[in-house]
């Protein structure tokens, strides 16, 4: 097994070790959340935290880590006598992006629970990593339904398997530690709240700070026995900080001044719910025991409020997690101690307490640069400004048709659209679009398993096994059953599509009102496309071609903030924003053949610019209908005099158009939309 790096030979990262050490103290502070870009160390540091994980005691061949002392009742391995245990290192479990609900949770044998009574359960990684670490990387490209089958495990304490009517109990209790880079796509909000603190890492852009990560990581690379020898005074006194934490927190009193400003805070900030009050509380007193004091500070507070409350203000995908630290601390003086006994002495945290990165042992070395905010980052976009090139550039400038371009405007406010789906079944991810063949979802039939059973049609077995009986010599009440009577159910649910849109820049949607509202259109079909797990790619088309804005990516607030600086101006070259689509499509489908896309074209219809360019437009738009794309123009065309361009568009591409004005969830027309619905009545009637 490889020597992990140390954790306290970390550069820097200061939020992000002391959230470690905070949850390594008091699991019940609910995990952390690690959100930042590539390369910050981010996997590095929870590998290294396992190391300083007291040692856990076990009961003697127990599958599911029961403490000796007090066993679990209801441990499938059970009962356990109490006595002696064995003594080994607390364990760090990684749950694979792609692992199966099985994988996760455990598998029961079907088969075996049929024909012979007996509750045959193979542990999964949640019984592994009970009373240690259990760490995703990548949460966000999860499934959704195993991620809600992690966070129910880690709120109960304790992990549930059901099939068919036989059950399985076992404790599984973790510290639960996700990471992810936001540029891949972000967690649903019900998901971001049930991690218990959220850190923000970015890359140092301090030199001297970037040199000394280097230096460690190469010396590390070069011999990792040695360097972790050298680091073993340091470490080991983390752990034994650690230890006396937990034994310290029992005895950490909670003052109602210090339960005031909790509430007062979470108040103020207009979070949903009381889970942020309660995780604020914990971490407040974990603080505390970290520092070695029995009594919570208002330092404790606003550190606590810092990792709990930035991930709970999302109020909608495009928002970006944060925290006003002048307003937090108004409130906390607006709210001070009215109890002297409650905040004793004032003073703050030592240099063994929260304030100095966590209280980590002194280093050897350069000493931590200032904290890694990422606030070096922050561009002219920061706060609602025009992107740089938008802002700097003259209105009325040459775009690259030879017209004039035009600043980019602002979105009009989204609003909820109407449903658009790829018809047929299909068997991508899951997701909430189309309709699909998923693992979840409502039963429609039953097959021959295709190697290990996961779904189980009892009826249907039931009705393969049924004929055999007398044959098998059945005595008795009980069936017998063998496993070529065993059929898997197949289910009907939705997935989530590659939703790609194609967007008209040009001169003639160049109109401020209209641009805007365009925009408002866009923004509004990805708030749904986020809200339906899809995918989605942004492909842009003025001038003189076409250009991908955004490859297809899970990251809906990143094609957000690219189509919010989309400046406008040029001809209209609709052929070759249509044949750049059908390359992405083309690309896309050998990399996820699974996944169904749906391409949305938004465009008045006209297209100008080269020779011949309206018969460029329709074989270009034949490729897409040769192929069975589904699509969906949105007319933008406005006015009284309309010249339904749009629509012919639709037809050429095999598929439906939309108005603007229809495309609202709450208009006139139908509430459900098939894109290809046009298509479809055509070739019955042909």
């Amino acid at each position: 097994m490889p020597t992990p790096y140390p954790f306290t030979a970390l550069v820097g990262q200061d939020d992000l070790r002391l959230a470690l050490l905070l949850n390594a103290v008091s699991p019940a502070v609910g995990g952390v959340l690690v959100r930042g870009e590539k390369g910050t160390a981010k996997s590095t540091a929870v590998r290294a935290l396992s190391a300083l994980l007291p040692d856990v005691d076990v009961v003697p061949g127990c599958r599911f880590s029961c403490a000796p002392a007090a066993p679990d009742p209801q441990c499938p391995d059970g009962p356990h006598e109490v006595g002696p245990g064995v003594h080994r290192a607390a364990r760090m479990v990684e749950l694979p992006v792609g692992a199966s609900e099985d994988r996760l949770v455990g598998a029961l044998d079907i088969e075996r629970a049929l024909s012979e009574g007996v509750k045959a359960f193979e542990p999964g990684l949640l019984a592994d990593a009970h009373r240690g670490i259990l760490y995703v990387d990548e949460v966000n490209l999860l499934h959704d339904h195993l991620v809600d089958l992690l966070l129910d495990a880690a709120a109960m304490g304790a992990s549930y398997v059901e099939r068919e009517g036989v059950s399985v109990r076992h404790a599984a209790r973790f510290l639960l530690v996700g990471t992810m880079n936001p540029e891949e796509g972000e967690l649903r909000p019900q998901l971001l709240d049930r991690f218990g603190l959220t850190v923000e890492v970015a890359a140092s852009r301090e030199p001297e700070q970037r040199v000394q990560v280097v230096k460690r990581r190469l010396a590390y690379d070069d011999d990792p026995e040695g360097f972790t020898a050298r680091w073993a005074g340091e470490e080991a006194g983390v752990r034994e900080r650690i230890a006396a934490a937990r034994a310290l927190l029992p005895q950490v009193r909670l003052g109602d001044g210090a339960l005031t400003r909790i509430a007062a805070t979470c108040a103020a900030f207009e979070v949903d719910g009381m889970r942020a009050d309660i995780v604020m509380a914990r971490t407040a007193t974990a603080l505390a025991a970290w520092a070695g004091r029995t009594d919570v500070l208002a330092e404790d507070v606003r550190q606590a409020a810092l990792l709990a409350l930035p991930h709970r203000r999302r109020r909608n995908p495009f928002d970006a997690p944060g925290l006003d630290e002048d307003k937090l601390d108004e409130t906390l003086d607006e709210f001070g101690p009215d109890d002297p006994d409650d905040d004793p002495g004032g003073d703050g945290p030592d240099d063994g307490g929260p304030g100095g990165g966590g209280g980590l042992p002194p280093r050897n070395g350069p000493q931590d640069g200032p904290e890694q905010d990422g606030s070096s980052q922050d561009g002219p976009e920061a706060d609602g400004a025009e992107p740089r090139e938008a802002a700097e550039e003259p209105a009325g400038a040459p775009a690259p048709g030879g017209a004039r371009e035009q600043r980019a405007v602002s979105a009009g406010e989204p609003f909820r659209t109407k449903m658009l789906s790829v018809p047929g079944l299909g068997e991508g991810a899951a997701g909430r679009r189309s309709r699909a063949r998923t693992e979840h979802g409502r039963t429609t039939g039953a097959v021959r398993p295709r190697g290990t059973l996961t779904k189980l049609h009892l009826a249907a077995t039931v009705q393969a096994a049924a004929p055999h009986q007398r044959a098998r010599g059945r005595s008795g009440r009980g069936l017998v059953v063998r496993r070529d009577d065993l059929r898997q159910a197949t289910r009907e649910g939705r997935e989530g599509n590659l939703v790609l849109f194609v967007v008209d820049a040009s001169g003639s949607m160049a109109a401020r009102q209209r641009m805007g509202a365009v925009k408002g259109a866009v923004l509004s079909l990805l708030l749904d496309a986020y809200q339906r797990r899809d995918k989605v790619g942004l492909v842009t088309f003025r001038g003189t071609g076409a250009e991908v804005a955004l490859p297809p990516t899970s990251s809906v607030d990143t094609a957000a903030a690219r189509l919010e600086s989309l400046p406008t101006g040029g001809r209209t070259p609709l052929a070759a924003g249509l044949l750049k689509a059908h390359e992405v499509l083309r690309v896309e489908r050998l990399r996820d053949p699974a996944r169904r896309p749906l391409m949305v074209v938004v465009t008045d219809g006209r297209a100008t610019g080269g020779p011949e360019p309206v018969k460029l437009a329709g074989r270009a738009a034949g490729l897409h209908a040769v192929e069975g794309t589904a699509s969906v123009v949105v007319d933008c065309e406005s006015g009284m005099v309309r010249l339904g361009l749009a629509g012919q568009l639709a037809g050429q591409l095999g598929g439906s158009a939309v108005t603007l004005e229809e495309l609202r969830a709450d208009a006139i027309a139908g509430l459900v939309k098939d894109v290809q619905g046009t298509n479809q009545t055509r070739r019955r009637a042909a």
